[in-house]
């Protein structure tokens, strides 16, 4: 089958260890299901597989793609969730300490089929296209549980999203609009601050800025950059919900502001398939669609690739089949 997969780790370069062509068919096993991927979306756990980053060398090549919608065999279209547990785990299958996503031990959705356990295939609503349900299973997800799950945040309050371009950060300021809070944007430029307002931010400031009063949430997943400015822009007793730092660890804690100001810190990872159930609901019942910044066939995935690693979104990156 036609798969786009990463050949080797690749620290350095990324890109040079991403292969387009024919990769073996999977195989099936009990319990599992066989989906016609229709599209899927690129995340930034993508550009990590192919860095190496949290998958061991002998699980090359790996077929990439942590998310995508597509057709069971029996015609039943699908959204997938990509967090792959142990079956006999009870609860929050984000804690199972054996639980893996697509393309860390099992490849990946950018490929003409995916197999994935029958669970993890959900109804994929009537409203949403391939291309906009491709979006829901990582970086909707995520920012779902990032702002209804661990914020704790009340509609009213202020939110703050660090980084206006992003999948996780345009669906944090949809749903945060959507669900009744205030919705406060950074972006590097004006072109992406304006997308942000576009998509129902109150208000937009450039990365670093001296907000016009302190928040009671701060989103972030960008990390050493805008660390420090996240710190500073909470309210006594605020809370900071992080759930990457593409641009590193942070160099300093800022633990005297912290504990002096009563500062809450609380890591987010994806979401479960209760919560994916629920953001899909969410988005049908308030006519939500993700923010698409390009649609590509999967033959030209390296032009998407390129332009996440150069931080060049709007949006999602998807790619159709």
């Amino acid at each position: 089958m036609f798969a786009v997969y990463a050949a080797e780790p690749s620290p350095q370069d990324p890109i040079a260890a991403l292969r387009v062509g024919d990769r073996p068919d999977p195989e099936v096993p009990p319990g599992w299901v066989r989906v016609a991927v229709r599209a899927a979306s690129l995340n930034m756990h993508d550009l990590w597989t192919l860095r190496g980053v949290g998958i061991k060398a002998e699980r090359f090549p790996m077929t990439l793609g942590c998310d995508g919608a597509g057709v069971l065999e029996d015609g039943t279209e699908v959204v997938l969730h990509s967090v792959i547990g142990d079956p006999d785990w009870s609860g929050d299958e984000t804690l199972d300490p054996g639980r893996t996503l697509l393309t860390e031990k099992h490849q990946g959705t950018f490929a003409d089929h995916v197999v994935v356990p029958a669970r993890n295939a959900l109804p994929k609503p009537a409203g949403l296209s391939f291309a906009e349900a491709a979006c829901m299973g990582t970086a909707w997800l995520t920012a779902y549980r990032m702002l209804f799950v661990k914020s704790g945040l009340r509609p009213g309050q202020t939110m703050l999203v660090q980084g206006a371009s992003g999948g996780v950060a345009t669906a944090l300021v949809q749903l945060g609009r959507a669900a009744g809070f205030r919705v406060w944007v950074t972006g590097r430029s004006e072109e992406k601050r304006a997308l942000a307002a576009s998509l129902g931010a109150h208000d937009t400031f450039e990365s670093g800025a001296r907000l016009p009063e302190r928040v009671d949430a701060v989103f972030e997943t960008v990390g050493k950059a805008t660390w420090s400015h996240s710190v500073k822009s909470l309210k006594p007793g605020g809370i900071i919900v992080i759930s990457g730092a593409t641009s590193g660890d942070a160099t300093a804690a800022e633990l005297q502001r912290v504990f002096f100001l009563q500062l809450r810190v609380v890591g987010s990872t994806m979401g479960t398939r209760d919560e994916l159930r629920d953001l899909l609901s969410f988005c049908e019942l308030n006519g939500l669609r993700p923010q698409i910044g390009a649609e590509l066939p999967l033959e030209r995935a390296e032009e998407g690739f390129r332009a996440m690693l150069d931080g060049e979104t709007a949006g999602k990156i998807v790619f159709s089949r």
